[in-house]
């Protein structure tokens, strides 16, 4: 699960990527307005963490151009800011939760997880699809009630396909929902097809449906 974290106190910013990192999730910044722009029309976030001021511009701003944008990424105000006005704005333009700082990163690790199953698995704690079962909280995989053990990576790209089930995923987006900026720097993406292939060949042999296809000059589709 890939995280945008928009925040100009580095400090801060560190100490969330440091534990959000620790809880499976890849990090990458924006320290400024335009950074945050510029990052939000590139790349898609299963969360953003947005703080609202920031040095050269307004973060409701960015709310807004999501929202223009027709973007689905979650988001979570985290702001100094405690007036009821701001965290009403905010909410009515698109915002999903809204967290006031000084807050435990316990919490805020919580109410991403919240969000992220809210919008893409129903609000449901586990994902069954006929003889596939996923805990997220336990981060656990049955296929017909036998464990099934990935890869961090394999376990990521297994839950980015389940929440985009029906829907044709490039390479170049796996590859960037994977190693988010520094997919760009690679010369190819063949460590997508490793990975894909080593989840195929994992679900295959705990018997699993073949619920995974390539759509061959296209990229991959998870059916259900």
């Amino acid at each position: 699960m890939k995280i945008l974290i928009i925040e100009d106190e580095n400090e801060l910013a560190d100490s969330i990527s440091e534990y959000l990192s620790e809880e499976n999730y890849l990090c990458e910044f924006a320290r400024t307005f335009n950074q945050a722009l510029e990052k939000i029309e590139s790349f898609n976030y299963d969360c953003i963490l947005l703080d609202i001021m920031l040095p050269d511009g307004n973060g409701m701003k960015i709310l807004e151009e999501l929202k223009k944008q027709n973007k689905q990424d979650g988001v979570i105000i985290i702001s100094a800011k405690n007036a009821l006005d701001d965290k009403i704005k905010g909410l009515q333009i698109g915002a999903d939760d809204y967290l006031t700082k000084p807050f435990h990163l316990s919490e805020l690790a919580a109410r991403i997880y919240s969000v992220i199953r809210r919008k893409q698995f129903g609000n449901s704690n586990t994902v069954r699809q006929n003889e596939l079962e996923i805990d997220l909280l336990a981060k656990t995989i049955l296929v017909h009630n036998n464990p099934v053990i990935l890869t961090k990576k394999e376990f990521d790209l297994l839950l980015y396909f389940i929440g985009n089930k029906n829907r044709v995923i490039s390479k170049s987006t796996l590859a960037e929902h994977l190693s988010g900026d520094f997919a760009d720097m690679l010369d190819n993406h063949d460590f997508v097809y490793a990975h894909i292939k080593n989840l195929k060949k994992k679900l295959s042999e705990a018997g699993c449906e073949s619920y995974l296809k390539t759509v061959y000059g296209t990229g991959y589709k998870w059916e259900g």
